[in-house]
């Protein structure tokens, strides 16, 4: 913008000239994320995972995953599996997993059908509602299998290892659901604002990012009609840093 407009546009009441300034100009922003922290999100099924590594059985797992608005892990599509197998998923030290390998508890249960030479059965969604899934292949079967068990449940072994993860190799176990093992939780992409928070559908939030002076709405995990709001620099003051989460809030440098 211009300081001095022409005087034939700018002169206001009394013939003064009226002056123009122009403060912190708007951005055009990207969003940064869409899940809380510690989860990695999936564009493909607009979803968020993340790795539980305490050692819990699969019933506490099922538990621990709902208390966070989301289920043990299953797949639609091999693209996603591929994305949970190529993430690493090791970020803490006092893993219940072997170094090598790391085994999951995921969304699936093992119903057996026939106990008589080779155990036999199928495959099942262990909960009601889910979209269309894809169902594992024939499983490793534990070696310590009760007799007593018609049930078991589905553990998703990957690799350490980099170049086994990104070749994607990868096993399906039918284990003893009152084993205790780390596990995969799922949940939708919600919005989550710049203070981490997650804001429930229609409520107005700033989204993470680089801009602290944007109000948006939530609707289906993403923010929508967003409006910013444009700070003037402080005064008296040449040198200062703008508060990345806070908006209109500056640190003075000067000495």
């Amino acid at each position: 913008g211009k300081e001095n407009v022409d005087s034939r546009h700018g002169r206001g009441r009394g013939g003064e000239t009226t002056r123009f300034h122009t403060v912190n100009v708007a951005q055009p922003v990207r969003f940064s994320r869409k899940c809380p922290t510690g989860w990695h999100h999936y564009e493909g099924t607009a979803s968020c995972y993340r790795v539980y590594l305490n050692g819990e059985n699969y019933w506490d797992a099922v538990q621990t995953c709902q208390r966070v608005n989301g289920s043990l892990a299953t797949f639609t599509a091999d693209q996603e599996l591929r994305f949970i197998l190529a993430q690493e998923w090791d970020l803490e030290e006092k893993a219940f997993v072997r170094k090598d390998q790391r085994r999951f508890w995921v969304g699936y249960q093992y119903v057996i059908t026939n106990r008589n030479h080779s155990l036999e059965g199928h495959w099942e969604v262990a909960y009601k509602g889910s979209s269309e899934v894809f169902l594992p292949p024939d499983p490793t079967f534990a070696s310590a299998m009760s007799e007593k068990e018609n049930v078991l449940c589905a553990q998703l072994q990957c690799f350490h290892f980099p170049t086994l993860r990104h070749h994607g190799l990868h096993s399906w176990y039918a284990e003893n659901c009152y084993e205790k093992s780390s596990f995969l939780c799922k949940r939708s992409q919600t919005c989550v604002d710049i203070k981490d928070n997650i804001v429930d559908e229609g409520y107005y939030f700033t989204p993470k990012g680089n801009d602290p002076c944007l109000s948006c709405t939530c609707h289906n995990g993403e923010p929508e009609m967003c409006v910013a709001a444009l700070c003037e620099r402080p005064q008296g003051c040449q040198q200062y840093r703008k508060d990345p989460k806070e908006c209109c809030k500056f640190t003075c440098l000067d000495p």
